[in-house]
């Protein structure tokens, strides 16, 4: 059974042993990078069949390179030698175009808008041996692996302060949650912690959200873009821990 109603169940087989189906979304372009991200996106909408229509439509504008539903199925949407339109206005680690150097993968969720949850045991095994095939064959750094909302801080809360990163993190898919903080309040004021937050990739226009980003991926129990110690322990260690080139 597919995951995305009769739309999925009408999709041709893909020669992939990760991918379930394929359709590809007219949503893309040449890329202008070499591949050196992935970006995790939640695709915030109540009907599961209208995902892959509305990644698909010409009109939207918006694709993705993957799609994966609630049951693990897994689409393929965009090829991954192509730039998918996932991530739009984006930034990170001095990257502005985030989509020529990102894939972009969707999972099919009501998103905050239509009731935000746990995402399901069978999405997160979907996912992670595909994220493994693609930062082992892109050589894509641990601190490149990052949600929607830490690219597009200003616009996106996706995917969602439930997103298992911790769990991810245990398959070495991206960083952990630094568990020994060497130091309690490294930053004198407000000023050098954007600028630390900066260093360590964030887009600071805005620096409220761009602190609510960083929280909701690093500090997700309390989420109000406020800097305070713990969030400034955090982010020092792990710049220190980059640094030490434990991070990569």
């Amino acid at each position: 059974m597919s995951d995305f109603g009769e739309l999925g169940a009408g999709l041709p087989e893909a020669n992939d042993e990760l991918v379930d189906r394929k359709i590809l979304s007219p949503n893309h372009d040449e890329r202008k990078l070499p591949i050196s991200m992935v970006v995790i996106h939640y695709t915030e909408m109540e009907d599961k069949g209208f995902a892959i229509e509305r990644l698909c439509d010409p009109e939207a504008k918006v694709s993705a390179n993957y799609l994966i539903g609630k049951g693990g199925e897994v689409v393929r949407l965009v090829p991954e030698d192509k730039r998918a339109w996932h991530a739009g206005v984006s930034y990170w680690r001095g990257i502005k175009d985030v989509n020529s150097a990102s894939i972009g993968i969707e999972l099919d969720h009501p998103g905050h808008k239509y009731g935000y949850c746990e995402f399901p045991d069978a999405q997160f095994e979907a996912l992670v041996p595909l994220v493994s095939r693609i930062v082992k064959q892109y050589d894509i750094p641990r601190a490149n692996v990052v949600g929607h909302s830490d690219v597009a801080p200003a616009r996106k809360i996706d995917p969602g302060e439930l997103f298992p990163w911790d769990r991810l993190a245990e398959y070495g898919l991206c960083l952990p949650r630094p568990k020994k903080l060497e130091r309690g309040d490294p930053f004198d004021n407000d000023a050098s912690f954007y600028l630390a937050l900066e260093r360590f990739g964030y887009d600071i226009t805005d620096g409220h959200k761009a602190v609510e980003a960083f929280q909701r991926r690093w500090r997700p129990e309390k989420i109000n873009g406020e800097i305070d110690g713990e969030v400034r322990a955090i982010l020092f260690q792990l710049l220190l821990d980059r640094d030490r080139g434990h991070t990569r």
